[in-house]
């Protein structure tokens, strides 16, 4: 018996010979391969782009946190230097009724009563001869001697909770550019994706067309984007 082909080889190379002979079969192939490939970028671009978006939200969460800490340890400092203020008021007081009385024993012990950097203030004024000098300062608390305790810390800690609260408005914008970007992604993935079901090719070709038109526009826009925090 001569060989020959079966009936199922002879019926497979007429239907491969029939797939060359279609000239539209190697334009179905070029718009499936640019369909998966399409797919396949945008889908690590949109991975990528959501990982971004989390890290950027999570890193404002915690900037406007340390804002919030930095701001109660503010108030904390200026309370403290309230208080401060008011004692060494209250002290001066003191000694200036003893020294109206002219009760030098209540003066001294008013005197032992008073902050060592109050003191240094108190002294300055008490140079300025208060009694008979109608120039001299009001008081040793308006005296450029006298530091106001814990206004300066006061102003540091509420100088950095403003940068701390910015920098986390700054970062929750950055981590909104990523969402939006990582929403355009997921509607590439979903034109993209629906190409495959029409039997047109112009359709397919369109929705292909802006698939990467809106991939290029993101692209460019995530290169002008900060990498996310480590």
């Amino acid at each position: 018996m001569g060989e020959g082909l079966s009936a199922s080889e002879v019926g497979k190379q007429i239907g491969e010979h029939a797939k060359q002979s279609d000239p539209h079969a190697r334009h179905n192939r070029l718009i499936s391969i640019s369909e998966a490939v399409l797919l396949s970028v945008v889908a690590l671009l949109a991975a990528w782009s959501g990982y971004a978006a989390a890290k950027w939200s999570t890193q404002s969460r915690v900037e406007i946190a340390t804002a919030s800490s930095l701001r109660i340890e503010g108030d904390q400092a200026n309370a403290d230097f309230f208080e401060l203020r008011n004692f060494d008021s209250s002290s001066f007081e003191s000694w200036f009724a003893a020294f109206i009385a002219r009760n030098k024993a209540a003066m001294r012990l008013a005197e032992h009563r008073f902050r060592p950097e109050f003191k240094v203030a108190f002294d300055a004024w008490r140079a300025t001869k208060p009694e008979a000098n109608r120039d001299a300062p009001r008081g040793p608390t308006f005296m450029p001697q006298y530091k106001r305790p814990g206004l300066v810390e006061a102003h540091a800690l509420d100088e950095r909770a403003k940068a701390a609260f910015r920098e986390g408005e700054t970062d929750g914008a950055t981590a909104d550019k990523y969402v939006r970007l990582t929403v355009v992604l997921a509607s590439i993935l979903f034109l993209v994706g629906i190409s495959t079901h029409f039997p047109y090719r112009v359709v397919r070709y369109g929705l292909i067309a802006v698939g990467a038109a809106l991939l290029v526009l993101s692209v460019v826009q995530l290169a002008g984007l900060p990498l996310p925090p480590s």
